[in-house]
């Protein structure tokens, strides 16, 4: 029959007002997972006034740094401790392989871990150049934003509400996390761990709900001091035009068409098990993934050989055993998108090499499959290579030297991943450093750690997550200057206004 999910508000389990639910299912089997208490209007409002109220009344952005440190850090130890089922349930919810979960897991209690650390340091800083011994002493201080609206997508559930939650709480904000309606069940698992670990009340609240009504209210309400965003260009456009009714502080990480660029001297083996990861990786459902790929004309021919002979050998199946190396996509209607946009791949005169359908195996037939699909002859003015499609379809293009390669990367409204692949490493840093995109990698893909700013040029996003830089997003800066004068005679300026005595 499923799990059971409430809201979790002000520290409280409670079913929502309108007592609406609606169920998750599993992406591979169709079977239901949970069924889970629908947020309206009434419950953001419920959870917006706990949040308030925590922060302007309650104890945490009043606790010391090691206070709210050691809170986090319980956090963390949780999150270890149930490793086992929250990996099963991500699995089940998600459609993620049993091999991505671990690791997603794993990587969620070390984000909680590091933020922990954040949370005891003290940011603020002297102004070098302005503070003067005898004149004044010039500070920035960094105080927490107040009440966070966090909306998250369904792609990786515990990490995306990890990477909100945890600079939100270390930076001493409240919050309300809303999960993806597809992909609630390991937040509100997480809610249960902040209850064990004493949080108070109201600090944080998670209320799974849908985006017509919780996720716009949140948006636009003015009580919300900031708003924390991941998902598509196309919504981050409206939340961000929503919260801008309020002048409210915005963090946006969105879409991406990353591109891939191989240069003609790279290691080939290399490459292509890199490309192969890039684009394929939880089925191409991520945002930075390499879903362009850029190939010269001397290494061309080599390259699409074994990229299209490793390709067909990836194992679609179950995903929780371990021998799958990919699952479904998350929904029928995700699965739906990505075939239109394989039909629209050949109509603009693309070519197939491998891939473009869903599977016919007994086994996955009631599963969200599409194949990992390759295309070739690919114009990068087409609608496969310009928009993002969220699954695992590889448009290859063709350039002629780095500059066109570099040319070719940088043709998108999107900036947010790159690759170079090279033996050459002043050649690759050299092309990374004309690609306007916020992450690149040289001869890797995928690795986001929590200790570097990760985040978007053009409409892949506003502001950076992780690292210091991403906990800042979650503060206000304030300058305080401290008199070291004394003397009013001294303070001459004064006399541009004040009467003399």
């Amino acid at each position: 029959m499923g799990r059971e999910y409430q809201l979790f508000i002000d520290g409280k389990f409670c079913g929502s007002k309108s007592q609406e639910t609606f169920d998750t299912i599993n992406p591979f089997s169709q079977e239901i997972v949970a069924h889970v208490a629908r947020a309206g209007v009434d419950d953001v409002h419920n959870a917006i006034r706990a949040a308030r109220n925590a922060f302007d009344n309650g104890p945490w952005p009043r606790m010391s740094p090691t206070e709210r440190s050691a809170f986090i850090k319980t956090i963390s130890d949780k999150i270890n401790e149930r490793t086992k089922s929250l990996v099963a349930l991500e699995v089940e919810d998600s459609g993620s392989t049993i091999r991505k979960a671990k690791e997603d897991i794993f990587l969620s209690a070390r984000c909680m871990n590091y933020y922990s650390k954040l949370a005891a340091q003290d940011f603020t800083e002297n102004i070098e150049g302005l503070s003067k011994p005898g004149f004044a002493q010039n500070l920035l201080v960094h105080e927490p934003v107040g009440v966070v609206a966090a909306i998250i997508p369904w792609n990786f559930p515990l990490k995306m509400a990890v990477w909100k939650l945890g600079p939100a709480l270390a930076a001493g904000n409240t919050i309300i996390l809303k999960p993806s309606e597809l992909t609630p069940c390991t937040a509100m698992e997480l809610a249960a761990i902040c209850s064990e670990a004493g949080i108070p009340n109201g600090v944080v609240n998670i209320i799974p709900g849908f985006g017509e009504d919780a996720g716009e209210e949140l948006a636009k309400n003015p009580l919300i001091d900031k708003l924390a965003f991941t998902g598509s260009t196309a919504v981050g456009r409206k939340v961000m035009a929503a919260a801008s009714a309020s002048l409210k502080k915005c963090t946006l990480e969105c879409g991406g068409k990353s591109a891939n660029i191989v240069l003609d001297d790279a290691d080939i083996d290399l490459a292509v098990d890199g490309a192969m990861y890039a684009i394929f990786y939880h089925a191409g459902q991520c945002c930075e993934a390499g879903s362009r790929l850029l190939l010269p004309e001397k290494i061309y021919d080599e390259f699409i050989e074994k990229l299209t002979r490793r390709t067909k050998n990836i194992r679609l199946g179950d995903p929780s055993d371990e021998r799958t190396d990919m699952g479904p996509l998350i929904s029928h209607k995700q699965q739906e998108r990505v075939l239109r946009y394989i039909a629209k791949g050949k109509e603009e005169g693309a070519k197939i090499i491998t891939g473009g359908n869903t599977p016919t195996a007994a086994e996955l037939t009631r599963g969200f499959f599409v194949e990992p699909t390759i295309f070739v002859n690919v114009d990068n003015a087409s609608a496969i290579a310009q928009e993002e499609i969220f699954g695992p379809v590889l448009s290859v293009i063709k350039y002629s030297n780095d500059d066109d390669a570099v040319r070719i990367a940088n043709d998108s409204m999107y900036g947010l991943g790159g690759g170079v692949w090279s033996r050459d490493k002043e050649r690759a840093i050299n092309v990374t450093r004309r690609l306007r995109t916020g992450t690149v990698w040289i001869n890797e893909w995928h690795l986001i750690s929590e200790k570097a700013p990760f985040g978007g040029y053009k409409q892949s996003g506003v502001g950076r997550e992780f690292g210091v830089e991403g906990l800042k997003e979650y503060t206000e800066t304030k300058h305080v200057h401290i008199d070291e004068i004394g003397i009013r005679e001294k303070k001459f300026w004064y006399d541009t206004v004040v009467p003399k005595r």
